[in-house]
């Protein structure tokens, strides 16, 4: 397979002449475009599916016996590189078998088209040439072309860049750069072959620097006459490059100016047809509608006779391996002998991801600390203590049906999770994890996630089911650290687009990912994990091995106590996530008889009848209350609102007041204020306590 992503310059040619979109089929999106122009809108909405502009546009094309395939892109230029190299590296790996992924960088390319104002300009690009090397994310070599116009957008390079040639971001990375003339077609082909042969031998990137100009202006609004004058001045007599190559043709022989003019005009009337024809087509596909997330989904339990073999291959080493001793001793000997007393996140997360690996489908993890998770919690890849030797216990599971990948990441998240995005749409039978460091590092990703993650199917019909691990929660670490902006994902919720939950019990995060790799091919969505800190070694919030040999996936938990005597609950408190530990473990927390608090596990698809079950399970209630960790303009409150007032009517929210930073700056303003909004939980509620002091830990995992 070859994988070209370019912005969307000369990208209709591109569909036309290298991808083979019919001309007629191109300019029917211009004649569509003018029929739609003043057209009524039905107000009905899009059922998932919005379309792109014809500019944004992916096609694949079967040539001969391999596949040629531009990527969509939106707007964002040069956003499509790491996509790209995701793609061509899934393209490369062999993922069913046990292990690593095997990689055969032979079996796809890399062509990434760049604006020489774009390429020194926007940083995404040094993050990608960055991976271009990097055990996890090499592709074998990728092939640049700068389609170089001398100018970007309407500013000069002296404004646009700090270099002499806009090429020379790459020369820190050793790859050959070479300048070509753009109005040399044989040099242009010369440079082509000699950057494939490059790629071959020394399976590095290769960069062509193709130097040419732009006749027009930046859009269709824009006169170049008026801030390059004298540069237009010239490019204005310039000949066109066909007119050029057609007398170099002619003087040498080739052909005669009788068969040139020919040419010209049977292409002329080709195009003249394809207009006609266009004003007739439609496309056939129509707007197919988005499936909606099949969230119940059997079979995430498994057997306790299979969870207590697997465990014990995992934590099993190979002969002269030696693991770190506090390692063994805190960690790895906890879980090999502590299926019956309670398993914590880290145990949870590593049982599901063996039990996928047996089931059949292969998992990727990536992340800066993915191996051994940022807070120390997962240990992935074990090194031993007195060589330089390593053990990764599910590259080794000999019940393994498929592989298993993890890779510590450069130090980025916009390529990074462009790259997984890429990897998971190529390939949907594999499990893809990004792990950001801490949750509100997803920030430095945006355009990936709005452009590309959350919205691919109603722009592209895509169906990526990449899973986001992001740490979140307020353990008073200040602003940067506490708040992965879960209501940026609920912000961006439609149409069944993603999945968002935020657990709070290993068994939840064991049945949530077992749920995904089983939706991966019949009903792919991505899915928002606001994952814990705190809490991943908490003992407390441990689950017993009967929460993963039963049940599922629970989407909304009640309160167990409450529904002791449902009669006398007149408040049910919502929330979700790590404040409904702190809850619990309060100081001198005692529960009044008529108090009732659930758990909101899956905020998006909202769970609506799970909702009105609990509501409807309290027959005198009277007040329904939201509290939160997060500041009131942020966190899941203004999702949840609307939401809550339809299946109910007021409701009373409980948490920060509205702020511009996500969270206190200091640990004892950070307890303060906790401790203010879990006192509200119980301000004014009536009832006795009953000595009713809830066992911690007990609450919980129920």
């Amino acid at each position: 397979s070859v994988i070209l992503g370019m912005a969307h310059r000369g990208r209709l040619n591109v569909l036309a002449n290298v991808l083979h979109k019919s001309y007629h089929s191109i300019l029917s999106e211009f004649e569509t475009a003018k029929r739609e122009e003043g057209a009524s809108v039905s107000g009905k909405g899009t059922s998932g599916w919005t379309g792109d502009v014809k500019y944004h546009k992916g096609k694949d094309y079967e040539y001969r016996e391999m596949t040629v395939s531009l990527v969509p892109n939106p707007s964002h230029l040069e956003f499509v590189n790491p996509v790209v190299e995701g793609h061509s590296r899934a393209a490369q790996e062999i993922t069913d078998q046990q292990g690593p992924a095997k990689q055969e960088q032979g079996k796809s390319l890399a062509i990434l088209i760049h604006g020489d104002a774009a390429f020194p300009g926007q940083g995404v690009v040094a993050e990608t040439l960055n991976m271009s090397q990097l055990p996890g994310y090499a592709t074998g070599g990728t092939i640049h072309v700068i389609v170089n116009n001398q100018i970007g957008f309407t500013t000069s390079p002296n404004d646009g860049r700090s270099t002499h040639y806009s090429s020379d971001l790459a020369k820190g990375f050793e790859m050959p750069i070479v300048h070509v003339n753009g109005d040399d077609p044989v040099a242009c082909i010369a440079v082509a072959r000699m950057a494939h042969a490059y790629r071959e031998k020394f399976h590095k990137d290769f960069l062509i620097d193709l130097l040419g100009y732009r006749r027009f202006g930046h859009n269709e609004g824009e006169d170049p006459f008026i801030t390059q004058p004298q540069m237009y001045a010239k490019i204005k007599t310039h000949p066109r490059l066909r007119e050029m190559w057609a007398n170099q043709l002619i003087q040498e022989g080739v052909i005669s100016q009788e068969k040139s003019d020919i040419l010209v005009a049977e292409f002329d009337n080709l195009l003249d047809a394809e207009l006609e024809k266009s004003k007739q087509y439609r496309e056939t596909a129509g707007q197919p509608s988005a499936p909606a997330i099949k969230t119940q989904c059997p079979l995430t339990s498994v057997s306790e006779k299979r969870l207590r073999e697997t465990n014990a291959l995992l934590y099993s080493y190979p002969e002269g391996f030696t693991p770190n001793d506090k390692l063994e001793r805190t960690v790895i000997k906890k879980r090999r002998e502590g299926l019956d007393s309670g398993l914590v996140w880290g145990h949870a997360e590593a049982l599901a991801f063996a039990t996928i690996l047996e089931d059949g489908t292969p998992i990727r993890l990536s992340g800066q600390d993915a191996q051994p998770g940022t807070f120390s919690h997962r240990h992935s890849v074990l090194h031993d203590a007195t060589h330089e030797k390593t053990h990764t216990p599910l590259q080794t599971l000999s019940t393994a049906k498929a592989s298993f990948s993890v890779y510590n990441s450069p130090l980025s998240e916009n390529a990074i999770l462009g790259f997984e995005y890429g990897y998971s749409m190529h390939s949907p039978h594999v499990l893809v994890l990004w792990e950001a460091q801490f949750g509100d590092f997803g920030n430095g990703a945006q355009v990936i996630i709005d452009q590309f993650l959350v919205s691919s199917y109603a722009k592209w019909q895509q169906t990526p089911s990449l899973v986001l691990l992001l740490p979140h929660g307020y353990e008073g670490q200040g602003p940067e650290h506490s708040n992965a902006r879960p209501e940026r994902f609920l912000q961006l919720c439609a149409d069944d687009n993603i999945q968002v939950v935020n657990c709070t019990t290993p068994a939840q995060i064991f049945h949530v990912l077992r749920r995904q790799a089983a939706l991966l091919m019949t009903n792919p969505r991505p899915l928002v994990i606001m994952t814990p800190k705190s809490l991943l070694k908490d003992s407390s919030i441990a689950s017993s091995l009967s929460e993963f040999t039963h049940g599922g996936f629970r989407e909304v938990i009640g309160d167990p106590l409450a529904s002791e005597n449902p009669e006398r609950v007149t408040r049910l408190a919502l929330c979700s996530g790590k404040v409904y530990v702190d809850l619990m473990k309060s100081p001198g927390f005692v529960q009044p008889d008529s108090l009732a608090v659930a758990r909101i596990e899956q905020i998006y698809p909202f769970p609506k009848s799970n909702v009105i079950e609990q509501i409807n399970l309290y027959p005198n209630l009277r007040e329904l209350v939201w509290l939160q960790e997060e500041p009131k303009n942020m966190g899941a409150w203004s999702f949840i609102q609307p939401h809550i007032r339809n299946i109910y009517g007021d409701i009373t929210y409980i948490g920060r007041a509205e702020s511009a930073s996500p969270a206190e700056g200091s640990k004892s303003r950070h307890d303060v204020e906790q401790a203010r909004i879990l006192r509200e939980v119980f301000t004014g509620v009536p009832g006795s306590p009953a000595k009713r002091e809830i066992s911690r830990s007990a609450t919980v995992n129920a």
